[in-house]
């Protein structure tokens, strides 16, 4: 019969062996266990960042200053992510709904992102004016002298105005409304192919603020309602500049 002292010797080695084994797998499932849960979280970001496509639906409002003046904005109105900051910039591009005039969420997301080829999207910039007269005080002096002076009606009191050859503009179009009292209504569209592949291919700008140009472009579909349109804008820009944000 063997004796204790040979028993434990033969037998300690394979449990020792066994034993250590055992915490290596216990280790490595443990690793995979943390690899995979780490994955599925980098997943699920991942899935959110790319279903949001470049959108956010937060509502943190933005202190931005362009040249002299103050803007204050909720991030899901402003259209690049890195612009979705405090600080000074030199523009800032933002788009919202029409008519509701908000930001990105997720009930609004088929609207940005043009499910079933829908155009409600007015796109807006503000950037320090270039020039010293905004589009409608360009009529006159500019562009009446580049355009033909026959036109066609438009929607709502429209007229619709060519560009000559020699203008430069012989791709757009000039869409002019003139009432008593009021400066002219001025907007230029882009024409033919151009204008269907384009999703905002009418453009408008307009002074605010103390010294900002206010450009905003808006699909053809919207042009029977300027006058809604041209009020809005103007009314979510002064909330921008009071600093009472809008959502």
């Amino acid at each position: 019969m063997p004796s204790p002292a040979i028993i434990d010797a033969e037998d300690s080695a394979p449990l020792t062996v066994r034993t250590g084994f055992a915490l290596r797998l216990f280790y490595v499932f443990g690793l995979l266990a943390l690899a995979s849960a780490a994955i599925g979280l980098a997943g699920k970001w991942a899935g959110q960042s790319i279903a949001m496509g470049g959108h956010t639906d937060s509502r943190t409002v933005r202190e931005i200053v362009i040249g002299d003046d103050v803007v204050n904005v909720p991030d899901n109105m402003i259209r690049f992510e890195k612009a979705r900051q405090d600080g000074a910039a030199a523009r800032l591009d933002l788009y919202v709904r029409w008519p509701q005039m908000d930001g990105y969420s997720a009930e609004a997301s088929d609207a940005f992102n043009h499910v079933g080829g829908k155009r409600s999207i007015l796109f807006i910039s503000l950037e320090p004016r270039m020039m010293s007269r905004d589009m409608s005080s360009r009529y006159a002096p500019i562009y009446g002298n580049l355009i033909e002076h026959e036109s066609r009606p438009g929607p709502a009191g429209l007229r619709i105005h060519r560009f000559t050859e020699a203008s430069g503009y012989v791709d757009e179009v000039l869409a002019v409304a003139e009432e008593p009292g009021a400066e002219p209504f001025v907007m230029r569209c882009l024409a033919g192919a151009a204008a269907k592949e384009s999703l905002a291919p009418c453009e408008r700008d307009i002074h605010i603020g103390k010294d900002l140009s206010l450009s905003y472009r808006m699909p053809p579909e919207l042009a029977g309602e300027w006058r809604a349109v041209e009020a809005k804008v103007r009314d979510m820009a002064g909330r921008f500049l009071r600093g009472t944000g809008h959502r």
